[in-house]
Order: C-alpha cells, then structure tokens, then sequence
C-alpha cells in the first residue's frame, strides 16, 4: 500500500485533472490536509512537495498554494482508470486568451511604448512576483513588444530599478493642510511610507541606510520630515538622526514582507503552517528548562499561541519612537526662567 503522503497526492493529484481544482484555484492548505486525511503536518507538508515537484501546483506569493496554470500533460497514474474525457483534458493544448495574444509584439504596441509604460510594467511585476523575478526580456513580454524595446527608453536593468524606485516613492505625497503638531506630521511620514512598502514590498531591498538613493521621490519624504523637525531646538545632524531612525524603524519592518513572500513561494508554507511545522520543535527548546523565561511566554500565550502583525509592530515602534523624541525635544526646548 503507498504510504499516506501517496495517496493524499494522488487524491489532489485527480481532483486537478479532472478539473474540479482548476488552475488558479488555492489547494488545502497543510492544515487543511493533515485534519481531513488526519495525518500528521509532516505528512502533509510531504504530500503538497510532492505535487509542487510534478508541476501541478505553484507557491502564489501573498496567496497560498494554487493550482499551477496551465497545468501539465502529465500520464495517468498507474494503474488507473481513464475516460475519453479525462484524455482529451491531459492532452489538450494550452488555450490561447486574449491576454496572451495582447502580448505577442505588434507595431501598435511599439507606437505605444514610453518609459512611463517600460516602468509601470516593471513595478506590476516586482509587485507580483518579486524584484529576482524581473528582467528586460520579461517587461518586453508583458508590453508585448520585441525583447530590445525597452532599452530605447531605458539604460539597463540598473538603470530601470532606480526609475521603479522614484516612481513607487512619489506614488504618495503630503497634504498641504497638515497638522501643527510635530507629532502628528511625523505620524503622518511614517504611516506614508509604510503604505508605500506594503504597496511595493521589493522597496526595502534596494538600499542600506549608509547609502541612500538619489531620487527625488525619496527626497520629497525626507524634506516633509526634516521640515517638521526644523524649529524644536534640534541640531542639524540630530534633525537628520531622527529622520534615519524612523525611516529605519518602517525600512526594517518591510523587508520581511518580500522576505516572506519568497519564503511561502520557495517552501509553500503560509506564517501559520510554518509555525506549525516547527511547533514541536520550538516545545522541545521550551521544555528543555534552559531557557525559563522563553518557556514562560510560550505557556502563558497558551493554545492561542501568538499572533505575528507587521502592522501591529510598525505601530507600537511608531509609538514608542515619538515617545522617545517628545523627551528629547522637551530637553531642547528651554524652560521660562532659564
């Protein structure tokens, strides 16, 4: 008898070619498997690998495990027991859609082009599918123009990611009637350019803070900042300082999104059912005694267990680092009678 990650995979494996999961369509996450087969999420975990490896499903990043699309002509399983139908689905070509005949280069599209549509393109893909997953001949295909096209607009890659940059920065901008309160245009910044990385995750990659890059879509949210700064008793570098430190704290936050998007799409495991994979493990590191305080969190957060909020964190930090420069400017600000 095959082993239960086996016939877990062939049960996916004929819902897809029979097409009651379609292309597109999200499979049972490995929770979802391991309570319906009642198997352990080892087991199911093996299961998903092993359609992931035979191409009949894909890591949708940001989604979950989908059904791949188109899916391949794959035999049927041995042993099994084919229709006319079933057949003709494992054989049939590809449909073309309209999409993709919009795709294919015609001298329309090439009359079209402009770098504003060359990096409008390259953002939809970096958004869908990464910044590793981006590259001239892609953006070519998706404008539906010949491979060298873009570059009459465009030096090179290089040269493409810092307009995708500036272009997704400036995306956002600053209202003209703004609060008085320091405190509150600062908010504002922050809360700005959280939206713009969780619009464009594959921002935060780009640059260290050492080295920033210069375009004037970022510069326009350093000059809100500084502005804002200007005129509490504060020095021109400690000004700076502070601007670093909170595009720091909303930098170092977004890097996790791309970070965990590639992760999902690279192991098909969402946040959830990773951590229930490595559940045991982390019990047996609690329960080891060497590390009490650990071990106390994780008991006290019970079942429940603890719910992992980027949004969250970015605002109990905005919090807290506003709370920080209040009582640095309260220091710079002189007293009456001083």
């Amino acid at each position: 008898m095959p082993p239960p990650y086996a016939r877990i995979a062939a049960d996916l494996r004929r819902r897809i070619i029979k097409g009651e999961l379609a292309p597109g369509d999200r499979v049972p996450s490995t929770r979802q498997v391991a309570a319906q087969w009642g198997v352990a999420l080892a087991t199911a975990t093996r299961a998903l690998a092993e359609l992931r490896r035979e191409g009949l499903v894909r890591a949708e990043p940001r989604v979950g495990t989908v059904v791949a699309e188109p899916p391949p002509a794959l035999p049927p399983p041995p042993g099994a027991v084919t229709r006319p139908g079933d057949r003709a689905r494992l054989e049939a070509p590809p449909a073309r859609d309209a999409a993709a005949a919009r795709r294919r280069p015609g001298a329309g599209a090439e009359r079209e082009l402009t770098r504003e549509r060359v990096v409008r393109a390259a953002i939809e893909i970096a958004d869908a599918e990464g910044l590793q997953a981006l590259s001239m001949r892609g953006v070519a295909a998706r404008l539906g123009v010949a491979a060298m096209s873009p570059y009459r607009y465009v030096g090179g890659k290089d040269d493409l990611i810092l307009l995708m940059a500036d272009a997704a920065f400036g995306e956002l901008g600053y209202p003209g009637d703004h609060p008085e309160g320091w405190r509150e245009r600062l908010e504002i910044a922050g809360r700005t350019l959280w939206a713009i990385f969780r619009r464009h995750p594959w921002l935060a990659q780009l640059s260290p803070l050492g080295r920033p890059l210069p375009l004037p879509g970022l510069a326009a949210h350093a000059d809100w900042a500084l502005a804002t700064l200007d005129g509490l008793g504060l020095d021109s570098a400690t000004a700076l300082d502070l601007h670093i430190l909170l595009y720091s704290h909303v930098q170092g936050l977004a890097i996790n999104l791309e970070r965990e998007a590639q992760i999902a799409a690279a192991t098909g495991l969402s946040e959830d059912q990773w951590m229930d994979v490595q559940g045991p493990a982390l019990s047996a590191i609690a329960g080891s005694g060497r590390y009490p305080a650990f071990a106390k969190v994780l008991g006290e957060l019970g079942e429940d267990g603890y719910d992992f909020r980027l949004d969250d964190l970015f605002e109990l930090g905005m919090r807290l680092l506003l709370d920080g420069v209040t009582c640095l400017v309260e220091r710079s600000v002189p007293q009456n009678g001083d």
